[in-house]
């Protein structure tokens, strides 16, 4: 290894202009593939759609999943004649729309019983409306509010969706609506629309937040070197490096991806100030080249395997079986790579190009004159003073923050798991705010589908069962609001009977419209039950799929006919139990992945005492969690893993350092407390610049990201205390054990 980084440090005091000219052109080419870069929404962000319950999922909204817009048009008096003509008027110019299978509206309600034309006045289209109640007269006897539903093609892109949502809008703003009317397009593919909107500009945002943050504590805190913004730049490049990836590789960005970025510029602002104090430090002692040459080779391996431990975290997250997860955690371990990669190169460079000159010591500033100690003087030696009495006596502090710790074990079955996309996004997101307001009109604007599988699904008895348990379900559950099925639609045709042969079958399947009918059947072996639900949180409705799964078993289907709950409903009840599941198996890999990198890296059991403090600081975390009334997501899940990532930094820093004032001759208190005293400041300092960066989520509209800011912002406070105060105690046990069986061996091994 120190072949590679001594060859680099060659080549960059030997070239250093070529060297930055290489890193200009690379950057070009991240740049060009930062505009690739798409943005995901969506099922596939979700679930797996390689497993059978993701297939399965997939397999249904692409078949039945037609995604309907619905237009909530609000007014005075909604059965004026000029209304109705103007929702004729729209309803026209959708249907010209490419990708629209179907537009109905109030309008079309009444000129099926007038023969196509619209009555003269409001009290002749109230009695129609009256005679025949609508879903699409929502407005009841007052006709306030109706509704217009717009569905399109089964499985049509997101690009497509956003296209057509578009040029709808665009045909409302171009068609005069009559005095009062107001019109508010809403529905799924509205909501995704507008979401992917907000994503794009909330990233931006997050980024933007997250480098001025950065700005503000290289100000306050980094003031004691020369160009004390440099890590802010160095991390630009690093997240241009990581955007580019992204772009050449596919990788979308999802809500969840759009967190990877702070974290990112967090955690690489680290490094990069890691190697630029290592490089003020040396161009101190020497010459620009020599200060390359000791930075690159010397705090390269270091810095490189805390790389090293924190990717090691990401890589659980890998395992996740949330697609968008698994994003995350792929685009963050790019991300630090990238700006390790950026400050190892570009900080030597940057500093051999302007002939680098340190600020000049405190001492010299103020020409000779007698001063005290600085504050960040003050604070190393606090630091030191508090290490010390930690390593005469450890076992309190042990005991005290252990025990907090294990309080996090009982109480992580306590913490709330969401899984409802709507406590997710923007609250005030006008598309979400709409969504409400339609579930409030309609009772729910999803449903629970249960596909049916047989060899002849239109057979009489299958017929029969379908019609029978969409009956019973109903019955039974207070949320199920009713059933639709190929069975209800020829009941319907049918004159209000279900037909019992097979040719009666066959002609009244022949009356339905083709589009109705492959809304609930797929050639001639697989339907569809649509299980309409009142509007519930996914807690309740995780209870509704347990029970109508139970009614299930019940009334079990005919022989050879198959049935199973799927849709959207179902994917994010099961997200419920596969997050209590996941986070478990990620900080277990995560553990076992450091553990035993760190054996292997420095070839002694002792090298896993960095572990012990992160232990401690994953159940700090579920307490806090839980006194402050956090809930797991989709993201939060990913808190443990992330936590040993983040917190091995500073716990193996501490470690390397300790282990290195051990072979100088210290005996075990004095290279703890020296370990501390030299690199607490730096560690502090890094730690407080990574809050300022995760910060940045905090700040974010959409609240599943604020609320992991909070908890990251907590996990860095946290490793900063595992590493200035547990570390202490954890290497004085460690370093008094091995000292106490060191002295026994020679007298065991003597005459």
């Amino acid at each position: 290894m120190q072949s590679i980084f001594g060859a680099l440090a060659g080549i960059i005091n030997n070239h250093p202009k070529s060297v930055a000219l290489t890193a200009a052109v690379i950057m070009v080419f991240a740049l060009f593939g930062a505009s690739m870069v798409e943005m995901a929404t969506g099922t596939e962000t979700y679930i797996d759609i390689t497993t059978p319950e993701g297939s399965l999922v997939y397999q249904y909204e692409n078949t039945y999943g037609s995604d309907m817009i619905f237009l909530m048009i609000e007014g005075e008096n909604l059965y004026d004649p000029q209304v109705l003509e103007y929702l004729g008027t729209i309803t026209a110019d959708f249907s010209n729309e490419q990708h629209v299978t179907s537009v109905l509206s109030i309008a079309d309600v009444v000129k099926g019983r007038t023969g196509g034309t619209i009555p003269g006045s409001a009290a002749e289209i109230q009695a129609i409306v009256d005679e025949q109640p609508s879903l699409l007269s929502t407005g009841g006897q007052s006709g306030m509010m109706t509704l217009m539903m717009v569905g399109l093609e089964p499985a049509v892109s997101m690009d497509v969706q956003s296209a057509v949502l578009q040029n709808l809008k665009a045909i409302i703003d171009i068609t005069p609506a009559p005095p009062g009317v107001t019109v508010t397009v809403s529905g799924s593919a509205a909501f995704a629309d507008e979401m992917e909107q907000e994503m794009g500009t909330s990233t931006g945002m997050l980024i933007g937040l997250a480098l001025l943050l950065m700005v503000v504590a290289m100000g306050f805190l980094f003031g004691n070197v020369r160009y004390r913004f440099l890590p802010v730049g160095i991390v630009v490049m690093g997240v241009i490096l990581s955007f580019g990836v992204m772009g050449w590789s596919g990788t979308p960005l999802s809500m969840v991806v759009m967190a990877a970025f702070p974290v990112m510029i967090g955690i690489g602002i680290d490094y990069a100030i890691q190697f630029q104090t290592r490089f003020d430090e040396e161009v101190r002692k020497g010459s620009i080249a020599d200060a390359v040459t000791t930075t690159i080779t010397q705090s390269g391996p270091a810095v490189v395997i805390a790389l090293g431990a924190t990717c090691l975290g990401f890589v659980a997250l890998i395992t996740a079986p949330f697609p968008m997860v698994v994003d995350f955690g792929v685009i963050c371990i790019i991300g630090v790579s990238c700006c390790y990669l950026s400050a190892l190169v570009l900080i030597p460079t940057f500093g051999t190009l302007v002939q680098y000159r340190p600020l000049e010591s405190r001492e010299v500033r103020s020409k000779g004159k007698k001063s005290g100690p600085g504050m960040m003087e003050r604070y190393d030696m606090a630091l030191g003073s508090v290490a010390g009495k930690i390593a005469r006596n450890p076992v309190p502090i042990l005991l005290l923050l252990g025990c907090v710790a294990v309080l996090g074990i009982p109480l992580d079955s306590e913490v709330i798991i969401s899984t409802d996309e709507a406590d997710m996004v923007p609250p005030d997101m006008p598309a979400l705010v709409s969504m409400s307001k339609l579930g409030d009109v309609i009772g729910s604007t999803s449903s629970l589908p249960l596909i049916v599988r047989s060899n002849d699904v239109l057979a009489p008895d299958v017929l029969q069962w379908m019609a029978g348990f969409g009956d019973y379900a109903t019955a039974q559950n207070d949320e199920i609001t009713g059933a639709t099925s190929i069975a209800t639609l020829l009941t319907a045709a049918n004159g209000g009977t279900l037909p019992k042969s097979k040719i009666a079958i066959q002609e009244a399947l022949a009356l339905l419209p083709e589009d109705t009918r492959n809304s609930y059947l797929n050639g001639g072996t697989e339907a569809v039950i649509q299980f309409s639900m009142t509007d519930i949180g996914m807690s309740e409705a995780e209870g509704v799929v347990s029970k109508l799964t139970s009614d299930l078993a019940w009334m079990e289907p005919p022989a050879g006919v198959s049935a199973v709950f799927t849709g959207s409903i179902v994917m994010f009840t099961d997200m419920m139990t596969d997050i209590t599941a996941a986070k478990t198996g990620m900080n277990v890999l995560g553990f076992v992945l450091i553990t035993a990198f760190l054996i292997l890296v420095y070839r002694r059991a002792a090298a896993i005492t960095p572990m012990i403090p992160i232990i401690m600081i994953i159940g700090w975390n579920t307490v806090i969690m839980y006194v402050i009334d956090l809930q797991y997501n989709i993201l939060t899940a990913t808190l443990g893993a992330m936590s040993i990532g983040i917190a091995s930094e500073y716990t193996i820093l501490i470690m390397e350092r300790f282990d290195e004032e051990r072979e100088r001759g210290c005996g075990c208190t004095e290279a703890i407390q020296t370990a501390i005293q030299r690199i607490g400041t730096a560690i502090t300092i890094s730690g407080l610049t990574t809050v300022f960066g995760f910060s940045a989520l905090m700040l974010s509209e959409f609240p599943i990201l604020s609320n992991f800011g909070l908890v990251t912002v907590l996990t860095v406070g946290f490793s900063l205390i595992g590493a200035i105060l547990v570390m202490p105690a954890v290497l004085s046990v460690t370093c008094r054990y091995a000292d106490h069986h060191a002295v026994k061996e020679p007298a065991v091994s003597g005459p």
